[in-house]
């Protein structure tokens, strides 16, 4: 009877992921997350960029991916925060991030640190990791939601161990995508023309999708 219980325990534990979708996804990012028209360099979609249509993007590709493994569609909210990446320290988050934190994300999904400027002492590491965990802890708040952080794409040790410990700090799960780059037919100039090179050095549909696919494997299954 014991051993009966015991794996009916684990039957359902392994099903917690099925029998509790995730309601609401926030995705907070820079521009490989989402980039509004800036005609300058060409850009003039409203999504992440170098994808070829929103729905081609990492954000898009994961909620359709999410969607059809959970049986239901979550409501997404998705904002650019590389203002929080290049002037991290004293980020006033109750102002900038009030819609985010009062959407109460079931999973949060954290894509930040290519606009990071270049931690060139401990330091700036430490002072890095605990911006990032005040960011996740304010959005976080009394709750306990899944979060989700992912190393950046364009790999960067100093960085990656910062993002890696924040995620660690508030129990997130952290999903290392530092090796994608290295393969440059994920890059959007790899796919098609573009007028800028920042542009055309993003990931493009087949990196978006990627990343997307590193994503989901990280989530508990």
């Amino acid at each position: 009877m014991t051993r009966l219980l015991i794996l009916l325990i684990a039957c359902l534990a392994s099903q917690t992921f099925a029998q509790t979708p995730f309601r609401k996804v926030l995705f907070l990012g820079n521009s490989i997350t989402k980039h509004s028209p800036k005609a300058d360099i060409g850009w003039t979609g409203n999504w992440g960029m170098a994808a070829s249509a929103e729905d081609k993007d990492y954000v898009h590709v994961f909620t359709a991916s999410l969607t059809q493994k959970q049986g239901s569609a979550p409501e997404i909210l998705v904002k650019n925060i590389a203002d929080f990446e290049r002037a991290h320290q004293g980020y006033d988050f109750s102002t900038k991030l009030k819609e985010q934190i009062d959407f109460q994300a079931d999973l949060i999904v954290l894509a930040i640190g290519e606009n990071v400027p270049a931690l060139k002492t401990a330091e700036e590491k430490t002072k890095l990791q605990e911006a990032v965990t005040k960011l996740l802890t304010t959005l976080k708040g009394d709750r306990k939601p899944t979060i989700l952080v992912r190393s950046c794409f364009w790999a960067d040790a100093a960085k990656d161990e910062a993002l890696r410990g924040a995620c660690e700090a508030v129990g997130g799960i952290f999903a290392d995508i530092g090796a994608l780059a290295k393969d440059k037919s994920l890059y959007g100039r790899a796919e098609r023309e573009f007028k800028h090179d920042g542009v055309a050095n993003h990931p493009g549909d087949k990196g978006m999708a990627a990343i997307a696919a590193a994503l989901m494997k990280a989530l508990p299954q």
